[in-house]
């Protein structure tokens, strides 16, 4: 908890601390400046406070500001004086400003920027708000082309979900506590909640749900509601409407009853006074966020009752109110699922429980689908549930908080993740059917109003809100891609480096540049060929355990043995996942020479020598796709070395620390992953490098004082498969070698783990001089979910780069345990120009 509570407070005093993430307004260079022309007056078309419009105003005279440095006034009457005039389309008319504009939709704008007046003109008061942004993305960026157009979303719901516990820890949270609770209680203080809003609103998000979805009944008490009530003030100005998730059993856990069955009369009566009392503390409230019966949660099959029932007892309550039910279809077993049975597939749950209740769900719901079958993996096909949905309205869930994807501790930039779902055409009866704008924008089964996105972010109190600065574009995107999913993932990256870090070119092509390699990078070095994430499950979801994937009844499997890997998915021989999509799609991912590489293993078992389509066999891509993906992490701190002094020390320094925390974590992987399917498969790399290390010292072989040889688990998260830690818990101890290498400059890396609840310190010297000293204390610095044990998420290495080394010169390294961290070493590479190892 130490840890996150540091976190939260990094950065605080320094004006780049990250908390205006993309917003920040800053001031154009003179001659830059002297091309603009904006109007000298402001009108906003409405006074009241809490109106977007009225924000909108206020928003573009502190942009305008700040970007120009031009003081204008902000007035709320028409005048003939050229202005910035921002109002929705009723508000125009009744202030008689003559305005041609195509038609909008809901939340949809019209921007024009030609003549001597601008035009911001919302559909409602949230477009309105959006158009203003719109303008001022522009001038951040110098953009002072003249416009004319009109813009309007995708879809109707653009929402996002913080899986924030009301104690004020965050469930796969990386980014310290919750903006919205502390101590079982909304806080009093909403200065970060409005904050927050504003970001949300300048990418055209238009709802949030603030708790958990596991979540505690507690939220429905009468001071809580007042909480919520200040919540939504917070928000309201920027057009964020609030909602929260509900336990399904609160009528027994919380409000006494002796059932939570969706169809007792009692149940349905408690139900709709708590809604009812909730609206009258929030009379715009979004609605509910609905979990249930997965993993532990409570639900209406406990009573042998439908999904579907489940989720209207809510809707049937909150439809007077004009309330939405978000029903999530995340719904599985993860009791019984047993590898053995080889039909047995977590992957079939959600088609399974929910293909037959097509058409038997209210209006007011909507079915929230994650974007693939199991759990925001690193690469999997899309749902097939979108397709069976014909007369349901339908969510997709996306995962900006990178909870099995590095946990903001790697850079990983997303939408080209995202995209693969979005632009994959499901062939629904043998037409287009494109999930993002056929099937999510509601088009292509003529579904009107209820359909959109719904992203799982947990900002926290940390200044950079999501833990660092670079993973803030994955935010942005999303409400860009939700409000067009046909948008550009290029694109979207370069305005927001734009409006992030300034307009010089090689800050924006360098940041594109890591971006864009970022995820082929991490699923290189992670999990390919559609083999998930081999992460551990069954704990943080961060660090390698490939073993953690199988033999429970968690359903992540990857069925490897010592001959072969992959799930066989195939309705001829498998699990018959591939027969829940639409016929074209199931075909081709029936035939193994009709489904692409990298979701070989997603739907099929195959032996390790089988051939790929590149010519390779499976273990050997397996082989070179970690040493090629920890190759290019290895580059990231050296593209962004390039930025010195054309970024902000503070936001340059903290970027670099983690970039190079990067590149060794995915040395980490990359050595975990080929070493265990080395092992199990006794199948040699082509190459001689997996379990050959020329360049380093492993700890156990050198001369130990005070330390101790031990073994790991998982085991291949051990170079040579054992460490070094001190005899006891407050020992000094040292291990030193004797080199043998080449005279030369070399990086010398020191291979460590850096666990919870201790700050072992050490040195390193060189023939008895000091070459640099640290401390373990990456629990002050990331916020990756932290772990007490000798384990791939604690493995981490430090460099020194430029030492000179001769034949005869002796290395060594002296610790001192502290607490739990019993100053564990694994090995000592030094490094040639250019080895990655």
């Amino acid at each position: 908890m130490r840890g996150l509570w540091f976190l939260a407070t990094l950065g605080l005093a320094a004006a780049e601390d990250g908390l205006n993430a993309w917003l920040r307004y800053a001031r154009l260079p003179s001659d830059v400046v002297e091309q603009a022309s904006v109007p000298s007056n402001i009108i906003a078309l409405n006074t009241n406070q809490s109106s977007p419009v009225y924000t909108a105003g206020q928003e573009l005279q502190k942009g305008i500001s700040g970007i120009l440095g031009k003081a204008l006034n902000v007035t709320h009457v028409a005048s003939e004086i050229p202005s910035v005039v921002v109002g929705t389309v009723a508000a125009f008319n009744e202030s008689g400003i003559l305005i041609e504009t195509p038609e909008l939709e809901e939340d949809g704008f019209w921007l024009s920027t030609k003549g001597d007046t601008v035009e911001i003109v919302g559909q409602n008061e949230r477009g309105a708000l959006y158009g203003a942004f719109e303008y001022l993305s522009m001038l951040a960026q110098a953009n002072f082309t003249e416009v004319a157009y009109a813009t309007n979303p995708s879809a109707a719901i653009r929402w996002i979900n913080q899986w924030d516990n009301m104690d004020g820890t965050i469930e796969r949270g990386y980014a310290g506590l919750s903006i919205f609770f502390k101590s079982n209680a909304i806080v009093s203080n909403v200065t970060r909640v409005a904050e927050y809003a504003r970001i949300l609103a300048s990418i055209r998000v238009n709802g949030i749900i603030i708790n958990n979805v596991n979540a505690n009944a507690m939220i429905l008490s009468d001071a809580n509601m007042a909480g919520l009530a200040r919540v939504a003030d917070a928000m309201r100005p920027w057009g964020v409407k609030v909602g929260i998730s509900l336990n399904f059993a609160s009528p027994q856990s919380f409000g006494g009853l002796r059932t939570f069955d969706p169809l007792d009369q009692s149940v349905i009566t408690w139900w709709t006074g708590i809604t009812n009392k909730l609206y009258q503390h929030v009379p715009d409230m979004a609605g509910f966020l609905v979990k249930a019966n997965s993993e532990g949660q409570p639900g209406p099959l406990t009573y042998g009752r439908t999904l579907s029932d489940g989720a209207n007892l809510f809707a049937k309550a909150a439809k007077p109110h004009g309330g939405i039910v978000m029903f999530r279809a995340f719904v599985y077993d993860n009791q019984h699922l047993n590898e053995a049975n080889w039909k047995d597939d977590r992957a079939n749950a959600a088609v399974d429980f929910f293909r037959d209740l097509d058409g038997q769900f209210d209006d007011n719901v909507v079915v929230q689908v994650k974007y693939g079958p199991i759990d925001f993996q690193v690469r999997e096909p899309p749902s097939p549930l979108f397709a069976h949905l014909k007369q349901t309205a339908s969510a997709i869930e996306l995962q900006v908080t990178q909870e099995y994807l590095g946990q903001q501790c790697h850079l990983v930039y997303l939408p080209p993740l995202w995209k693969t779902i979005l632009d994959f055409d499901l062939r629904v009866d043998g037409e287009k059917s494109v999930i993002g704008p056929d099937i999510l924008s509601g088009k292509r089964f003529g579904k009107k109003g209820l359909t959109g996105y719904a992203a799982v972010v947990n900002v926290g109190l940390n200044s950079t809100w999501l833990g660092t600065h670079l993973s803030m574009s994955n935010l942005y995107a999303y409400g860009r891609l939700a409000w067009d999913p046909t948008a550009n993932e290029v694109e979207i990256l370069e305005d927001w480096t734009r409006l992030t870090f300034g307009l010089d070119d090689m800050v924006r092509e360098t940041i594109t540049s890591m971006s864009m390699q970022s995820w082929p990078a991490y699923e290189n070095y992670t999990g390919n060929l559609g083999i998930q994430t081999l992460t551990d499950i069954t704990g943080p979801h961060y660090g390698p355990n490939p073993q953690s994937m199988d033999n429970n009844p968690w359903g992540q499997w990857t069925r490897a043995d010592a001959y072969s890997i992959g799930m066989d998915r195939t309705v001829k021989n498998g699990t018959g996942y591939a027969g829940q999509y639409p016929t074209e799609i199931a075909a081709a991912f029936e035939d193994i020479a009709t489904t692409p590489d990298d979701l070989l293993l997603w739907f099929h078992h195959v032996p390790y020598t089988h051939v790929l389509k590149n010519g390779k066999t499976v273990i050997q891509h397996f082989y070179d796709a970690h040493y090629a993906g920890a190759e290019t992490a290895a580059t990231f701190p050296q593209q962004w070395s390039k930025l010195q002094g054309l970024v902000d020390e503070q936001r340059y320094n903290e970027t670099q620390f983690r970039l190079t925390y990067q590149a060794g974590h995915a040395i980490v992987w990359r050595d975990s992953i080929n070493q265990f399917y080395n092992s199990i498969s006794k199948i040699a790399d082509a190459q001689g490098r997996v379990n050959n290390h020329p360049w380093r010292i492993e700890a156990e072989a050198m001369t130990l004082k005070n330390y101790r040889a031990t073994t790991v688990t998982p085991f291949e998260v051990a170079s040579g498969l054992r460490v070094v830690q001190t005899v006891g818990s407050s020992t000094a101890g040292s291990v030193s070698a004797t080199l043998n290498f080449t005279a030369g400059v070399y990086d010398v890396a020191v291979a460590y783990y850096d666990m919870f609840e201790g700050q072992a310190s050490y040195e390193l010297f060189l023939n008895d001089k000091s070459v640099g000293k640290w401390v373990g204390d990456n629990e002050y610095k990331l916020g990756y979910t932290l772990t007490r044990g000798i384990d791939g998420h604690s493995a981490t290495r430090i460099t020194f780069a430029g030492v000179q080394i001769k034949p005869g010169d002796v290395v060594r390294v002296d610790a001192k345990a502290n607490g739990r961290e019993t100053a564990p070493l694994d090995y000592i590479a030094v490094l040639p120009p250019g080895v990655v190892d």
